[in-house]
């Protein structure tokens, strides 16, 4: 009876230290989406401007924008954001989903990716339980939660994300954290190589470019962490979340059919569906 109580009060709170986790963790994440992709360009727009030879000017130099700083502001009235109005979700309800100076409306999508992120770390945590894997799993799908929502934005997925993960799937593999070095080498291997295939056959015939090599680098990371074996999981899961956004935005967004849309979401779903329940499903297949 006591260890009954003991493994409820210990999955009681495993449930609310990595929600209220995943929580900080997505307030940080907005920070990311938001903010690496103005910081690549500025970075490729200053590599340009010295290619070219321009002289930059020294307040360009010195205006420093990176994950820290320059502290968190309201775009419309620079409103410096206290601490009291950054507590992730209760502060955006406190204050009605509005700046607490100007007024203006607050996107809601700043709760909503803190409450995915909170819930992705839960199910995460349930499914792995208390130990180095799931710490390990927790990380695998936090990197993945700014790839979804910054290639969705802007079509690109940066390598200061990708790459770091695959290096991370390969070192876990040494240790036989989730697959062994074997498949996990064959699996970034293959990974990569696939779409790069699908790239150069799809631009052969039609003599456009399907998608970026961000994608290639993205199921490369997958595949570091899943195994070769699992990579036609990613690839079934992807298309079935592909097919379905794709469906959904058509239908309640109005979306044109015609407009390319970007792979790595899908790919990020897939492969944190893939992390948790690939083996389940290579296993039922198998049966």
């Amino acid at each position: 009876m006591e260890s009954l109580q003991l493994l409820d009060s210990s999955l009681t709170f495993l449930i609310i230290a990595t929600g209220l986790l995943g929580l900080v963790v997505g307030s940080f994440l907005n920070v990311v989406i938001y903010r690496l992709p103005i910081m690549m360009n500025r970075a490729w727009t200053s590599e340009c401007r010295e290619h070219l030879g321009e002289v930059i000017p020294e307040t360009a130099q010195l205006t420093r924008f990176n994950l820290l700083t320059p502290a968190s502001r309201c775009p419309h009235c620079s409103h410096r954001i206290r601490i009291l109005e950054n507590i992730p979700v209760l502060s955006y309800l406190l204050l009605k989903g509005r700046c607490a100076d100007c007024g203006i409306v607050i996107s809601p999508r700043y709760p909503i990716v803190e409450l995915t992120t909170a819930l992705l770390s839960v199910i995460t945590a349930l499914h792995f339980g208390y130990g180095f894997q799931m710490l390990m799993a927790l990380g695998f799908t936090w990197a993945l939660v700014p790839l979804f929502l910054i290639d969705f934005d802007h079509q690109i997925l940066p390598d200061s994300i990708t790459l770091p993960l695959l290096w991370a799937g390969l070192v876990l593999s040494l240790f036989d954290v989730f697959i062994d070095t074997h498949s996990s080498i064959i699996g970034a291997v293959a990974g990569y190589l696939s779409l790069w295939t699908i790239f150069h056959l799809f631009k052969l015939v039609t003599g456009k470019e399907g998608m970026g090599y961000g994608d290639f680098k993205l199921l490369a990371a997958i595949g570091a962490w899943v195994g070769w074996q699992a990579l036609p999981v990613v690839i079934l899961f992807s298309s079935v979340v592909g097919a379905t956004i794709g469906i959904l935005l058509i239908v309640f967004k109005g979306r044109d059919h015609s407009l390319p849309m970007p792979f790595g979401p899908f790919l990020a779903a897939a492969g944190w569906m893939t992390l948790l329940w690939g083996n389940d499903i290579i296993q039922l297949y198998l049966q």
